[in-house]
């Protein structure tokens, strides 16, 4: 439920910070909440839109502090990727020349899962999310996702990959093209926030995304990818 409201344990539960942390935040206003008859509440909505926010800007160091996957003990985690990626959900060669038909051509990519539930509804919540605040970083690449995850808008958890002919202007910090464009379809905020976190921190410490833009297939984009999840995490 996108509006209700989280206690201080469960909001660093959430970001998978210490409650300090959390509080140091809330001291210095860094991050958005309330106070309900004296007590720190947070909002779910907000708190999911800024720690998204953060981990599409934050470079590792930052990132380490809203993921468990830290810089320094990568291999202690586990693949996430294999499982959620498949060929079939990868189109190396979209269309699209503007943000709403890239977002369109995405969703239709997506759906060749069978996995989304109401299409429309995705297009219009993906937009909403870009209104917001632009998911493309450095590098040429978007991590496209709905600004609240909800349960039942997907069958399962699932990423999808497309790569545009013709680079778009997507509201990258560097004022640069986008060419590369993830979909993240998630159940729940907490799996969402891991995953994005984890697709940044590949794009920043492997090659990953150099090696999708030469890829010559949809095999071989798929295989990029768990490929740079392999490295990092090796």
């Amino acid at each position: 439920m996108p509006h209700r409201t989280l206690s201080l344990h469960e909001a660093a539960e959430l970001l998978h910070v210490p409650v300090p942390e959390l509080e140091r935040l809330v001291k210095k206003q860094l991050i958005p909440f309330e106070r309900r008859a004296g007590r720190v509440v947070f909002r779910k909505a907000d708190l999911e839109n800024w720690a998204s926010q953060r981990i599409l800007r934050g470079d590792p160091g930052e990132l380490s502090r809203f993921h468990p996957m830290r810089p320094d003990t990568l291999g202690a985690q586990q693949p996430m990727l294999r499982g959620l990626i498949r060929p079939e959900w990868v189109e190396p060669a979209l269309a699209a020349r503007t943000r709403p038909s890239v977002i369109r051509e995405m969703v239709a990519v997506a759906a060749r899962t069978g996995w989304v539930h109401d299409p429309a509804e995705l297009i219009q919540t993906l937009e909403a999310r870009e209104e917001l605040c632009p998911t493309a970083v450095p590098g040429g690449v978007a991590f496209l996702h709905p600004r609240v995850q909800q349960p039942w808008r997907f069958e399962r958890s699932f990423v999808a990959l497309g790569r545009v002919e013709h680079p778009i202007y997507f509201g990258a910090p560097d004022q640069e093209p986008t060419r590369l464009f993830f979909l993240l379809c998630c159940l729940d905020d907490a799996s969402h926030l891991r995953l994005l976190a984890r697709l940044c921190l590949l794009a920043q410490r492997t090659a990953m995304i150099q090696v999708l833009l030469a890829a010559a297939d949809a095999e071989a984009m798929c295989e990029a990818v768990l490929a740079a999840e392999e490295e990092a995490l090796g």
